[in-house]
């Protein structure tokens, strides 16, 4: 239980640092990473029913990123 803490703690703080980055980004860059996230969390999750998460979480990222910035591109136009 106490080796959990110090992994808790770096987690929380690189969690911090990745949304700090984000002040400073275009509307189509925001749109990209949030596609990303949303994207590599599903993926995850559908990754983990067939015993492989990481892939899953791969490819939802790429699909998410790709699919945010397109709709992003497509409604500033």
């Amino acid at each position: 239980m106490i080796a959990r803490k110090p992994l808790r703690l770096v987690a929380v703080l690189a969690l911090g640092l990745g949304l700090g980055a984000c002040g400073g980004m275009t509307e189509n860059q925001r749109a990209t990473a949030t596609g990303a996230g949303i994207g590599a969390l599903g993926g995850a999750a559908i990754g983990s029913l067939s015993g492989n998460a990481g892939w899953g979480a791969l490819i939802g990222a790429g699909v998410g990123g790709a699919s945010g910035y397109a709709i992003s591109s497509s409604r500033q136009r």
